[in-house]
């Protein structure tokens, strides 16, 4: 789950999310809803977010330097938790307030088939995004679910568009049932209870992402299985097993790997070094992001003194 950048996808909703922000406001222009009006800047704030994602990527593929000898890969957390702010307060936090807005001050809606039409359009558009970021997350997400692919993914653009892009389905769909609701019952609070539920909706998605992307800004370690393939991997006739074992992802595909292996004693200066030079040889071969190892050999002395106890 550690390799691929979802470059295709961020396009995808990118190019979708611009075309429909400013359908989106001109059909708020037309009709006066505010359910279209809070769907056009959820669209605007998804077209920065993928903008930003773009120059996340970017950022982070510059070449390490003195001041980041570990390079910038963590610039995609960075650029991703941002993303995630800026649907909870763009997207959730003026969705809630247009919505409380306009349940104090109910508006009659004009040419509600415009909206209508528009929001269809933008469904269908929204659609053709969502499948995109399906199909590049099912390249890595490999047997775990989508709710685990979420959870678990180093690299982190695909789970935000993946989740932006189902919020911004749902969200359409709560729209066009304001709508309908008050061009079927006349009366506006409708339009307003929408605004509301999409409110809360990207609020939702936001404190998801901002959790996930949080916990990969401030460094996650290899997940457990991966852990397990990099121990037993060090492990040969001439390491005798792990002591201690540190992992940290410092970029979506690069992983660093700090561990204390206990050696055979009697070995000389050049069986050491080809001891690690073979355990590092593997590892990569196994867990390719592996890309930064440190080893340091040493007599596990612990062991031995509990072993003459």
């Amino acid at each position: 789950m550690a390799a691929g950048g979802g470059t295709k996808a961020i396009v995808a909703a990118l190019v979708a999310n611009a075309g429909i922000a400013v359908a989106k406001f001109v059909g708020f222009a037309i009709t006066g809803s505010s359910s279209m009006l809070a769907e056009g800047v959820h669209s605007v704030a998804d077209t920065s977010n993928q903008a930003l994602l773009l120059v996340g990527q970017k950022t982070a593929a510059r070449k390490p330097t003195e001041s980041h000898p570990f390079g910038y890969g963590r610039d995609r957390y960075f650029y991703s938790f941002v993303v995630a702010l800026l649907l909870f307060t763009l997207g959730s936090a003026f969705a809630l307030y247009e919505g409380i807005h306009k349940l104090e001050a109910p508006e009659g809606l004009t040419s509600p088939l415009v909206a209508v039409g528009i929001l269809v359009v933008a469904i269908l558009l929204e659609s053709w995004s969502f499948h995109t970021a399906i199909q590049e997350s099912k390249k890595i997400k490999g047997d775990a679910t989508w709710w685990q692919f979420i959870r678990n993914a180093k690299t982190p653009e695909l789970p935000v568009v993946l989740l932006e892009d189902l919020g911004a389905l749902v969200g359409l769909v709560l729209a066009l049932g304001g709508v309908g609701m008050t061009v079927l019952t006349g009366d506006p609070i409708w339009d307003a209870i929408g605004t509301l539920c999409i409110g809360v909706l990207l609020g939702v998605i936001a404190i998801t992402l901002i959790i996930e992307t949080k916990s990969l800004l401030i460094g996650e370690g290899a997940n457990p299985d991966v852990l397990a393939v990099i121990v037993d991997e060090l492990s040969t006739a001439t390491v005798d097993h792990v002591i201690h074992i540190r992992t940290q992802y410092i970029g979506p595909d690069e992983l660093l790997v700090a561990a204390k292996i206990a050696l055979l004693p009697n070995l000389t200066v050049a069986e050491v070094a080809q001891a690690i030079n073979d355990a590092e040889a593997r590892v990569r071969a196994k867990v390719p992001e592996a890309r930064l190892m440190y080893l340091e050999p040493d007599l596990d002395h612990a062991a031995k003194a509990k072993a003459k106890a």
